[in-house]
């Protein structure tokens, strides 16, 4: 439903762009995913901007963030944010991704605030909330997260997503320790499932466990990352549909993309309703399957991120019991084992 309601909202706003103004505002969006834009002005100037971003690069964003709130709702189900920060939020994809997660009732929605630096993309964020129930109660606020990163209010839940990489390293190390403080109970930051994407959340895992937060997702664990930097990197995919735009702009023939996202999900140690996860939250987690599984003649092959820390190779085969077996054929990259 939440997810309908944005693809309407996003529907209505790309039938008045003109296509070559959309395709130019795409195309400088493309160079700054790249790392080509320079990070001293805001990406989203204009609202052609912000229409572009949110046509062409929401929908991929609200799955991302989806995906990795799914993430943290499974290892900590009877919890739920009574509020949320969205830190560099832009156009609110976040919001409508928490909306999805974890419901709220339309007398009573979830006080939500969206902190951006780019007006465009704060106006636009606010108006396709302004008809849907679930995120209507947001204060979409503007502050610079260069320099001085502004006070932040605590909130049960703090998101950043794709934001980091459009920072230098003093404003990430800002943002990432802001972002922990002002968690009262869990922070979620996704990036693109790039190797520097992934960097910058190995980068942020870290601080946020010097901060005193405990990792839910996607490690089963609190331990360094068992990848070498440089051989491998720790991401996932989601499937997206894609807009009219992004089939305009790019000729691409499929319906669909997959998108790429790395993140990771904390929560702090001594907060009460996390109380059943035990002293150490990583160290009980179940495994996850960090590539694509391989299926063969009555196998399956399943990468893994072990609660001890390493990776390994589980190879489940009919020997393992029917529903053992079946349960393997139907696990997917992402999924705890």
């Amino acid at each position: 439903m939440i997810e309908q309601e944005l693809r309407g909202a996003l529907a209505a706003l790309v039938d008045g762009l003109p296509a070559r103004q959309a395709s130019a505002a795409v195309e400088r969006l493309i160079s700054h995913y790249r790392g080509e834009t320079p990070t001293g002005a805001p990406v989203l100037r204009r609202r052609a901007d912000a229409v572009a971003y949110a046509a062409y690069r929401m929908p991929a964003t609200f799955a991302a963030a989806s995906a990795a709130l799914d993430a943290l709702a499974e290892r900590a189900p009877g919890w739920a944010p009574a509020s949320h920060l969205d830190i560099g939020g832009g156009t609110g994809a976040a919001v409508w991704a928490a909306a999805r997660v974890w419901e709220t009732s339309r007398t009573a929605p979830r006080p939500t605030t969206v902190l951006d630096w780019a007006e465009p993309a704060l106006d636009l964020g606010r108006e396709l909330a302004s008809g849907a129930d679930a995120v209507q109660a947001t204060a979409w606020r503007a502050g610079s997260l260069r320099g001085s990163v502004p006070a932040m209010e605590p909130a049960d839940l703090v998101t950043a997503s794709y934001v980091l990489g459009e920072l230098d390293a003093d404003d990430r190390h800002a943002v990432v320790d802001a972002a922990a403080r002002a968690a009262r109970g869990a922070v979620v930051l996704v990036e693109p499932g790039t190797p520097d994407g992934y960097l910058r959340i190995r980068e942020a895992r870290d601080a946020l466990l010097a901060a005193g937060l405990r990792v839910l997702a996607p490690c089963p664990h609190d331990g360094t990352c068992p990848l070498v930097v440089g051989q491998d990197w720790c991401h996932f995919a989601v499937r997206v549909a894609r807009s009219s735009l992004h089939r305009r702009v790019k000729g691409g023939e499929l319906a669909y993309e997959d998108e790429k996202y790395s993140y990771v999900a904390a929560v702090r140690g001594d907060l009460g309703d996390f109380g059943d996860l035990g002293e150490d939250a990583g160290a009980g987690g179940p495994a996850r399957v960090v590539r694509k599984p391989l299926l063969r003649k009555g196998q399956v092959l399943l990468d893994l991120c072990a609660p001890e820390g390493g990776l390994t190779r589980r190879t489940v085969t009919r020997r393992d019991g029917a529903d053992t077996y079946r349960a393997a054929r139907k696990t997917d990259w992402g999924d705890t084992w």
